[in-house]
């Protein structure tokens, strides 16, 4: 009797690495990256793009690295790291984002990076390029909530209103409630004096109480927010709360082998590209069209998948602006498991790439 169950359990392990390796492994073309960065210290895991308003080939990335001794990696385009701009010392950061022209005074704007310190139960805000601290040592989020999971900010995403000019950012954590108040949004507010502060303006926001809710986008110019529900698929709300708390679309739930990851949003025009999201644990990127169909604006259909070197990738961007020299059609940035984060032209999601190689 031991021995028939000896082989049954090991026909049932053979079994199902088997079917493990067929899924994950089965053989497609990856794409390989133009550029792998230098290792972060413990764990990659979102980046962000600063475009340099003068010499675009002088941009940075920005990248976290997420630990309790974390910190915030700054990357020139041939994925050096920038030690001198690098923001160590901080509690398990977990994404980034950025904006521009955000008005301290009455005299100085600047771009900002906002992340995530969810040890913190906070955010940090520093100006870019200088990375300089402007938010006194950071702004406490989801203040009030009893358990501590709550409490812990993990999604991040800067959302700038077209006409008044201000800048809101749109926490998520790393659990919370199911009444669609799981998206908690502030005002970010200049002091006069160099420094900010955050008012909370809205709670909103679907969570089926799954998976985490970790990957937050926003479309400025069309003006939505997207986030990823772990397990379960990609919401879509209006990001001024001045247009209300309504799900605009619910979409992917059967798209993705596991976890919907990173978002990144690919504008090819004024109101057309491609949403870009990590299917995590199959290697790959779900893509969708950015205007939905010309009958139903948020209906979002799975165009394609893509498949870069990239593994258990959890964030990820996209500019498509032209950043000279190998970045000339864009750039599109992906966290990788292996502590680093990996560069390729934008372009990868737009046409086929003659680089391609079989695994």
């Amino acid at each position: 009797m031991k021995t028939i169950l000896f082989y049954s359990f090991l026909f049932a392990l053979i079994a199902g690495c088997s079917t493990e390796q067929t899924t994950v492994s089965k053989s497609v073309n990856r794409i390989q990256p133009t550029i792998i960065t230098e290792k972060v210290v413990h764990d990659s895991d979102d980046p962000a793009i600063w475009i340099h308003p003068e010499d675009p080939s002088q941009s940075l990335i920005l990248g976290t690295d997420k630990d309790s001794d974390g910190a915030l990696f700054v990357f020139d385009l041939s994925g050096n790291i920038v030690s001198d701009k690098v923001i160590h010392g901080l509690r398990r950061p977990n994404n980034v984002d950025l904006e521009y022209g955000f008005r301290l005074d009455s005299v100085t704007t600047t771009a900002i990076a906002a992340l995530t310190e969810r040890e913190a139960e906070a955010v940090r805000i520093f100006s870019v390029p200088e990375m300089k601290a402007i938010d006194g040592g950071g702004i406490k989020v989801f203040e009030g909530e009893s358990d501590v999971d709550w409490r812990a900010p993990m999604g991040i995403a800067l959302y700038k209103n077209p006409e008044s000019g201000t800048v809101s950012m749109i926490v998520g954590r790393k659990s919370g409630p199911t009444d669609s108040t799981y998206l908690w949004q502030y005002e970010l507010l200049p002091d006069g004096r160099g420094a900010l502060s955050a008012t909370l303006i809205r709670k909103f926001g679907a969570f089926t109480g799954g998976g985490e809710i970790e990957a937050i986008a926003v479309d400025n110019q069309l003006g939505h927010v997207y986030y990823c529900e772990e397990g379960v698929g990609v919401r879509k709300y209006h990001a001024d709360p001045a247009k209300g708390n309504e799900e605009l679309a619910f979409f992917g739930q059967s798209d993705f082998q596991e976890d919907a990851e990173g978002i990144a949003l690919l504008e090819t025009s004024d109101s057309t590209g491609l949403i870009i999201v990590s299917d995590q644990q199959a290697h790959a990127f779900n893509v969708y069209a950015r205007e939905g169909s010309p009958d139903a604006p948020h209906s979002h259909k799975l165009l394609r998948k893509v498949y870069l070197s990239t593994t258990e990738t959890d964030g990820c961007e996209v500019t498509h602006l032209h950043l000279g020299g190998q970045f000339e059609k864009g750039l599109f940035v992906a966290m990788s498991d292996d502590k680093t984060f990996q560069l390729y032209p934008a372009s990868v999601f737009l046409e086929p790439e003659p680089s391609a190689t079989s695994e």
